[in-house]
């Protein structure tokens, strides 16, 4: 008989979302502009098939019919986050009475069907008045950040215990400052140093109002994408280069979350090369006043790096990528709808980090999954046929599971995502979901991945 992979009792089993990304209504319900439905506005070409954010997958009107669809597909808890912009239309300032009820609601809804919510703060969505004032490049921003976590934790903090300051802090660094995916589409590695700087600013100003809040049993934290960067040999450049990537990608938000402070080599890297960003004097002493008391940890595909080919060209703008190139392993196993790399033990490798290097801290999948485009061509007996989606979940829940039996503290596991979600720039050209949505009439349909999970969620295990 097959092994049994049991999980430990209470395990989180659910999945992700976002506001932007799942919501719709973007000008309905009082709701001010964020930077997206003004960079769609501005350039609708950016996005896969001319798709914006205003529709999605029309959450605000749908939430108690797909609540209802969560529970009968096994979750017992759900991330969402909240929308800045939808809560508090200008950044700051009135706070929007058609906001607080709709999110009221979604709470109260995800209890009713023992559902437990964990709440997201910030997940890429800038209001836009705050973006005109700088966006995270200004100190200010962080002061209006800071103010609406309070207002969040005060509305919302008698039924939600579990809240998150950021959902991947550092892809709107390397999108919107570094690499021009994400607007305002700025290359600049210094501005960007400024952005993931004050981001980690605002989410120790946040968790300092968390704690004053005093929310009964309440937890706050932070999501990461970890990405584990693994040299293509033991030769010292490539180590090297890998080490200067886990820098870039992963330290430079991990350990000021997780430890209170930054890498020393990483703050001597950006020196050597004029890129630090400004301080101010008791910045130190907040970051390391409020560090995160569980750790959301988002993984998809590894990074595979080696040492330089080449000089970076002294006349192109400073980059991360000065210090290795991205390696294509041979032999990788692939998502071949996808064109990433599928490596289930990066799961394993990075709760075995956590546990040996930063204090075991409290930790879950908060992202997981598979993008896969047109699945409709899986369809048999209406119901699209997702078999690679289960192998996806359930070879990376066995590395997982081995983490836990060498006592990693990993509380769960959630899918990105619930339902076909619009996906920044890629709009629906990649489907993540348990359930698949029609673009046009927004119909719900099961797909098979969920009516496995459902038995893994019931069963604790496979």
């Amino acid at each position: 008989m097959a092994k049994e992979y049991q999980f430990p009792e209470g395990f989180w089993w659910g999945s992700a979302t976002s506001a932007t990304q799942m919501e719709g209504a973007a000008n309905e319900g009082g709701k001010g502009k964020n930077i997206w439905d003004y960079w769609y506005e501005t350039e609708p070409n950016r996005f896969f098939e001319n798709i914006g954010p205003e529709q999605t997958s029309d959450f605000y009107h749908r939430y108690k019919d797909d609540i209802k669809l969560m529970s009968q597909i096994g979750h017992n808890t759900f991330r969402m986050s909240l929308s800045w912009s939808r809560l508090i239309p200008n950044g700051r300032g009135e706070v929007n009475e058609e906001a607080v009820t709709f999110y009221n609601n979604v709470i109260d809804e995800l209890i009713a069907n023992d559902i437990e919510p964990f709440v997201n703060l910030y997940h890429f969505d800038m209001p836009l008045n705050m973006q005109q004032e700088g966006g995270w490049e200004s100190r200010e921003v962080t002061d209006a950040y800071a103010e609406y976590a309070q207002i969040c934790f005060r509305l919302f903090g008698d039924r939600v215990t579990k809240w998150f300051t950021f959902n991947e802090p550092i892809v709107p660094v390397e999108g919107g400052y570094l690499y021009d995916f994400h607007y305002p589409n700025v290359v600049d590695a210094s501005r960007a140093a400024q952005v993931a700087y004050h981001t980690m600013i605002a989410h120790a100003k946040a968790v300092e109002a968390f704690r004053d809040c005093e929310i009964k049993d309440g937890k706050i934290g932070i999501i990461l994408n970890l990405t584990p960067s693994y040299p293509r040999s033991q030769n010292p450049a490539d180590l090297r280069a890998s080490r200067i990537a886990d820098l870039f990608f992963n330290r430079s938000f991990l350990d000021p979350a997780v430890l209170g402070e930054y890498p020393e080599e990483l703050i001597s890297i950006l020196r050597e090369h004029g890129q630090l960003p400004k301080t101010e004097a008791g910045d130190k002493e907040l970051i390391q006043a409020n560090t995160a008391d569980i750790l959301g940890v988002n993984y998809y595909q590894p990074r595979r790096v080696k040492a330089k080919e080449h000089l970076p060209n002294p006349y192109s703008p400073f980059m991360p990528d000065w210090f290795f190139d991205n390696y294509e392993m041979p032999g990788r196993k692939m998502n071949p709808y996808r064109g990433w790399e599928i490596y289930e033990k990066g799961i394993y490798d990075i709760m075995i980090n956590l546990k040996d290097n930063y204090g075991n801290i409290e930790s879950f999948i908060s992202e997981n999954g598979m993008g896969v485009q047109d699945e409709n061509r899986f369809i048999e007996n209406g119901e699209i046929q997702d078999d690679y989606r289960i192998e996806f979940i359930r070879e990376h829940l066995k590395w997982l599971h081995k983490a836990i039996e060498e006592g990693c503290n990993a509380k769960g596991y959630h899918l990105w995502t619930f339902i076909d979600n619009w996906s920044w720039m890629n709009a629906y050209k990649n489907r993540y979901g348990f359930i698949s949505m029609d673009v046009e009439t927004k119909e719900r349909k099961t797909k098979k991945s969920a009516y496995w999970f459902k038995k893994v969620s019931e069963n604790n295990g496979f």
